[in-house]
């Protein structure tokens, strides 16, 4: 899994290479009136422009932080939202919604192959000293 979510490239099933871009990440209370967590991102492929925003529902957010022991972190929401990014145009699924909301099941696939990044990233670490 790769470290940067901040800036990645996805091709999507027509051969396309996008070019992905965070931008910010903000709770939508404050500018939708919903109950979640927004990532921005801006795409690019070539002369085509695209945003796409996640949001990820705080009530999946915390049942699933509470389930794997964790602290609902901006990194975490970070690393859950870029990769349902990458799936996003790596299927062309949601592509045309203003905004795509984080299912729940995809959250939890998320998070647990997050999870796993992390523990190897430990064993990595403990086996290099």
């Amino acid at each position: 899994m790769s470290d940067n979510f901040r800036q990645f490239e996805v091709a999507d099933p027509f051969g396309r290479r996008w070019q992905v871009e965070f931008r910010w990440q903000q709770n939508a209370i404050s500018i939708r009136h919903s109950d979640t967590v927004d990532c921005k991102y801006y795409i690019t492929s070539g002369e085509e422009k695209r945003e796409l925003v996640v949001a990820l529902p705080h009530a999946l957010l915390g049942r699933t932080a509470k389930a794997r022991g964790r602290d609902i972190s901006d990194a975490w929401c970070l690393r859950l939202a870029g990769l349902h990014v990458r799936r996003m145009i790596a299927n062309w699924d949601d592509m045309e919604a203003p905004v795509a909301t984080m299912p729940a099941e995809d959250l939890e696939r998320y998070s647990l192959a997050i999870e796993e990044a992390e523990r190897a990233e430990r064993e990595r670490i403990a086996y290099s000293h």
